[in-house]
Order: structure tokens, then C-alpha cells, then sequence
């Protein structure tokens, strides 16, 4: 078979779950994945013909994508603020408005870097560790730790440190039941944040694959992680530290109100570039 002739089996047999324009778009993502071809490669290459090993791959891959698999899950692996994730149905996918979260913490991290402090961090609920390794990789000299309720969602972080070649020190434990003595500069934390009501509007692709543990609330309790995670807080936050969440669009006041009600100060909410509330920041009053 042909490049191009692969290229148009790909764009008939995915646009009916994704649109032709993103099923191209998906083609190209997996020939450079598999054949590191780009798009000029493409154009230039499409009349070749697929030796039979590498057909049989990108044929796989085709099958699985039309069960609706997410392709980063087929692929194994995305990137993540520039950098390398490995990624599994234990882990959620990163997405584009968590690197804008990540870079609200490395703006504000930054300053104690360049004095020459040492900033210490804590992700809540790390998943495939994508806000964890990022920050550590960008702040070399902070101690990053990571929390997470799943063992193979840990495991998956810890590989994807050691893929990026960073050290972060990974605690399996569920957020609601955990304490230590330690106090952390910068708390962060990407929680289960969609209630089971608003799953009914979600991608059949989220539903289907990605870890639900990682995603729903209860409708009654839409806060219940982020109520946990301010406790935590204000017991292990240093003075004036920082607490960072990834929020539900629909809930910002809810969380402001929250926060203000647990004498939380300067607290910051941001919208992403789809301009819907996505992230806040807050800090720790001094009592």
C-alpha cells in the first residue's frame, strides 16, 4: 500500500468519530510517531510504498483508533510542556490547560529560585506526574514531591521521571487520609473536579478510557477534594506559601468562597486561553 492511500483509509475510517480535518491531522501524528516523517516528508514521500512490517503497525493502529482509544493511549506516550510523557488508561491525558497552570507556578517559583532559595513542592494527585516532572525540570534545585491514591498511576509518574531524568519523590497515599510533618512552599493540585452530572456532555473518548477515578466528583460534594487539599494547606503550607489548583469552569466562585471562608489571602483566579476560569492561586495567611 501507498502512503497516500493509507492516508485516505485513515481519513475515512476516523471522520466519522473525529471530522476529516482532525482524522489528517491524527495520519500525520502517526507516521512521525512511526516513520518520523513530517508533514513535507509526507508530501514529498506519498507515492512510496509501505514496506510490509511498518503497514501492519500503522494498520494496528488505525483499528484501535477507530474504537474511539484516545491516541495518545495507542501511541503510549504525549508531550507535555515540551517535554516526553509516557501514558496509560491508569493516568489522564495531559492537556493544554494544565501547561498554563504549570506555568502560573514556575512564574511565581522563579523568584525563589533566583534568590537562591529552595523551593519545596508538592503535586496532590500527580497521575502520570506531568506537573510534578515539569516543575522539577524547570526548577532543578526545588524538592519535588508527588501524591497519588493509584499505584500505577505512581508507577507511570515515576517512569516519566526517569525519562526526563529528574528526581521527585513519589508517596502513594489518598489525600483525604494523609499527614506529615513536612512544609511545602508550593502546593499544587489538578483534583477530580467534574461532577457526575456533567459527565453526560463528555466525549464518548473520556468516558470510555480515561480513568474515572482521576475525573468525578459526587454532584453533592463538587468541592470535596479541594476542601481536603486547603486543610492540608494551612497545615503544611509555609508562611505566605502557595496553593495552585485547576478548577471547574463552572465553580470558580464556589471556590473562591471556599477559600476565603478557610482565611485563605491573595487569592487569583485565572482564566485559561479559551478564556474559561481555569486556575487559582491563593496564599497562606499568617496568623
Amino acid at each position: 500500500m501507498r502512503l497516500k492511500d493509507l492516508a485516505v483509509q485513515f481519513s475515512n475510517s476516523l471522520s466519522s468519530t473525529y471530522g476529516k480535518q482532525e482524522a489528517d491531522a491524527i495520519f500525520l501524528l502517526v507516521i512521525d510517531q512511526l516513520l518520523k516523517y513530517t508533514r513535507s516528508d509526507y508530501l514529498r514521500n506519498k507515492e512510496e510504498v509501505i514496506p510490509e512490517h511498518q503497514l501492519k503497525e500503522l494498520l494496528d493502529i488505525e483499528s484501535q483508533l477507530t474504537t474511539g482509544r484516545p491516541l495518545q493511549y495507542v501511541l503510549g506516550e504525549t508531550f507535555f510542556y515540551g517535554l516526553p510523557f509516557k501514558v496509560n488508561p491508569a493516568v489522564l491525558i495531559p492537556r493544554p490547560e494544565t501547561e498554563e497552570l504549570v506555568e502560573w507556578v514556575l512564574e511565581q517559583a522563579m523568584l525563589t529560585e533566583i534568590s537562591g532559595g529552595t523551593m519545596r513542592i508538592i503535586d496532590i494527585g500527580t497521575g502520570s506526574g506531568c506537573i510534578a516532572v515539569s516543575l522539577k525540570k524547570n526548577l532543578p534545585h526545588s524538592k519535588v514531591t508527588a501524591l497519588d491514591v493509584s499505584p500505577e498511576a505512581l508507577a507511570t509518574a515515576a517512569s516519566n521521571a526517569t525519562l526526563n531524568q529528574v528526581e521527585v519523590n513519589f508517596i502513594n497515599a489518598d489525600i483525604r487520609a494523609f499527614t506529615t510533618d513536612q512544609k511545602f512552599d508550593v502546593i499544587v493540585s489538578n483534583p477530580p473536579y467534574i461532577t457526575m452530572e456533567e459527565q453526560q456532555s463528555m466525549h464518548e473518548n473520556v468516558l470510555s478510557h480515561e480513568p474515572h477515578l482521576a475525573l468525578f466528583v459526587a454532584n453533592e460534594r463538587p468541592l470535596e477534594f479541594y476542601e481536603v487539599i486547603a486543610d492540608f494547606a494551612w497545615t503544611n503550607l509555609s508562611d505566605f506559601g502557595y496553593l495552585f489548583f485547576e478548577i471547574n469552569e463552572n465553580l470558580g466562585k464556589e471556590t473562591i468562597e471556599m477559600l476565603t471562608i478557610k482565611s485563605f489571602i491573595n487569592i487569583t483566579l485565572k482564566k485559561d486561553m479559551q478564556g474559561k476560569d481555569r486556575m487559582i492561586c491563593c496564599q497562606k495567611r499568617i496568623i
